[in-house]
């Protein structure tokens, strides 16, 4: 038996190992490897081993016991879980032996989870699944998952398309109370009655646009006045339909954009508005939000007006036939040769203006995808930039000036779309590179518009053997938005924004309301940090989600053609979904 002196220098030194152990809630932070740690409130990371880290997944946030080793160093123990951010996700069926389990598609969790037989769903091996956590591994670290649905295996056609929106939580279906709320607001709104709507059904509109295309989002007219032109344009009008703070407002919001993968849409409003009441279809008279702007003979942007208005589209014209009208190749559009003609005019004034004053996005090497019967990569085909494209884009980015113009002058809480042009971490490479290649342009400032347009300019027109304006590309940051006016570097204007497809961009449908707000006497205030915050991350979702599926139908083309680089491939092709048309619109900036 122990005495009693050493029982209590036992609990002695038991006291005073309790003693120096700290408890405290952390996140877990998980890595490639087995082993993890523990981010505390204060910012210090403690290691976790690995067997502690069977307990919990990355971004759990859990109670620890934070304890000295033998060598003099503090390591976590998980003690208890606090809450875990972990609902569902999705992954691929894998078999070990007759055990099935889920490989989880998240970063920094490479282990699988066991799927138990009556949580299988019908899953079988090689399936891609989403999942839920069925039993967390705080216990015993043995977490169990539960299969919501079976999304498809390699030979569903479009599976990279369906995996990566079950993958991004991209909605693919309107719920029940949205339809109603379609039906009820339908039967209750009637914009085209309001005495406040002026009457412009008398000039002939026309839309230029994919011949495929229903969701038809503006319309063009122009006429010679004393000194140039009077430029149309009419945008189609959806937030006459949609009831603030309802929730189709909300579901729309939570979209933020139509997101437009290879061979699939995911429309941001619900087809019975975008493609039916609300687009500015051939033939029928719809709401509209009109900007009428004065052009000079120079193509500079004068005086502006913003009209709610009601418009009838005399003609649905497509970007082939027009191009070739316009190049001389067919006459098929004589009859709507006034308003072409007129609109062609207008477009070469806008554009010398803005190739002299401002910058325009060069001409890039552009493809098509052309999809088979199981809806991967045909074949890939060059396509290049109508004139008929330009001609719309050109009249699209007028309106959108006019638009940042209006909000700035009503003091609008955004959004505005803003470019600050090159990276501030990589404005030292950016130096050497002109010292290095072009060092006569050294002396303009890239903080400011004029010199990085001078910059830009004198990049594009260098005789120098390497494409220098390409090569900076990937010194440049990204547009963004925000709620206070800043200038777009890329496109060598002090504001922006965009307002020419509401059936589509959530962003647009945000200056529509900002416009409408002021037109109705009130404030243009409908917009704050936080409504930006959230569109930016749905907007990074969908363009990620978009990008890994388009990877993904490129990685299985070149593995077929690397396979079977001599066989004759199979004929029947159909036609991918205009993908360029649809991004047309977007104008980001360069980079």
């Amino acid at each position: 038996m122990l005495s009693q002196d050493t029982l209590s220098q036992l609990q002695g030194l038991k006291s005073q190992m309790e003693a120096e152990k700290e408890r405290a809630e952390a996140v877990i932070k998980g890595t490639q490897a087995r082993y993890g740690f523990a981010v505390l409130d204060d910012g210090r990371e403690i290691f976790i081993p690995p067997l502690e880290m069977l307990k919990a997944f990355p971004d759990d946030r859990v109670s620890i016991c934070i304890r000295p080793t033998k060598d003099n160093k503090t390591i976590a123990d998980i003690e208890k879980l606090v809450r875990s951010p972990l609902v569902d996700f999705t992954g691929r069926c894998v078999r070990k032996g007759k055990a099935l389990f889920v490989e989880p598609d998240l970063p920094q969790l490479s282990r699988w989870l066991f799927i138990p037989p009556h949580a299988r769903n019908g899953a079988k091996e090689g399936d891609y699944l989403r999942c839920a956590i069925l039993r967390h591994p705080i216990h015993d670290g043995k977490p169990q998952a539960k299969v919501l649905s079976v999304i498809g295996d390699e030979s569903t056609p479009g599976i990279e398309n369906l995996y990566c929106m079950a993958k991004y939580r991209l909605a693919t279906q309107w719920s029940n109370t949205v339809k109603e709320e379609i039906r009820e607001s339908l039967s209750r709104r009637t914009p085209l009655e309001s005495e406040k709507r002026r009457d412009l059904t008398d000039l002939e509109f026309v839309s230029i646009d994919s011949t495929k295309t229903l969701d038809i989002d503006d319309a063009l007219y122009a006429e010679i006045s004393t000194d140039g032109w009077t430029l149309f344009v009419a945008i189609a009008d959806p937030t006459a339909y949609v009831e603030p703070g309802s929730t189709l407002h909300r579901d729309v919001a939570a979209r933020a954009t139509s997101v437009y993968f290879h061979g699939d849409v995911l429309p941001m409003l619900p087809e019975e508005l975008s493609q039916d009441i609300c687009a500015l279809s051939e033939g029928v008279d719809r709401a509209a939000l009109v900007c009428k702007i004065a052009v000079s003979d120079s193509g500079e942007i004068g005086d502006f007006e913003f009209i709610e208005a009601t418009v009838h589209s005399r003609a649905k014209l497509s970007y082939f036939a027009v191009d070739r009208y316009l190049s001389g190749q067919s006459t098929e559009l004589m009859s709507h040769a006034s308003p072409l003609e007129t609109l062609y005019q207008v477009y070469r004034a806008l554009r010398a203006r803005r190739e002299q004053h401002n910058l325009v996005m060069e001409d890039r090497h552009e493809f098509r995808w052309v999809l088979n019967e199981s809806r991967q990569i045909e074949s890939i085909e060059p396509s290049e930039k109508l004139l008929s494209q330009k001609l719309v884009e050109e009249c699209m980015v007028a309106a959108n000036r006019c638009a940042a113009r209006f909000m700035v002058a009503q003091h609008a809480n955004g959004p505005f779309v803003s470019h600050p042009g090159f990276r501030a971490d990589r404005i030292d490479e950016f130096h050497k590179f002109l010292s290095l290649h072009a060092p006569e342009l050294t002396e303009f400032d890239q903080a400011t518009v004029a010199g990085y347009r001078d910059i830009m300019l004198g990049l594009a027109r260098s005789k120098h053997d390497l494409p220098l304006r390409a090569m900076v590309n990937r010194l440049l940051t990204r547009a963004d938005l925000s709620c206070e006016p800043a200038p777009h570097m890329g496109m060598a204007l002090d504001c922006y924004t965009n307002c020419t497809s509401p059936l589509r961009k959530y962003v647009d449908f945000l200056v529509h309301l900002q416009i409408k707000a002021v037109l109705h006497g009130g404030r243009a205030q409908q917009v704050d940090a936080d409504t930006l915050a959230n569109l930016k991350l749905r907007l990074n979702a969908s363009r990620t989600a978009t990008l890994e599926a388009e990877r993904w139908l490129a990685s299985n083309y070149l593995k077929r053609t690397a396979q079977t680089p001599r066989r004759r491939r199979y004929r029947t092709r159909i036609q991918s979904h205009d993908h360029a048309h649809h991004q047309r619109r977007i104008f980001r900036a360069p980079g």
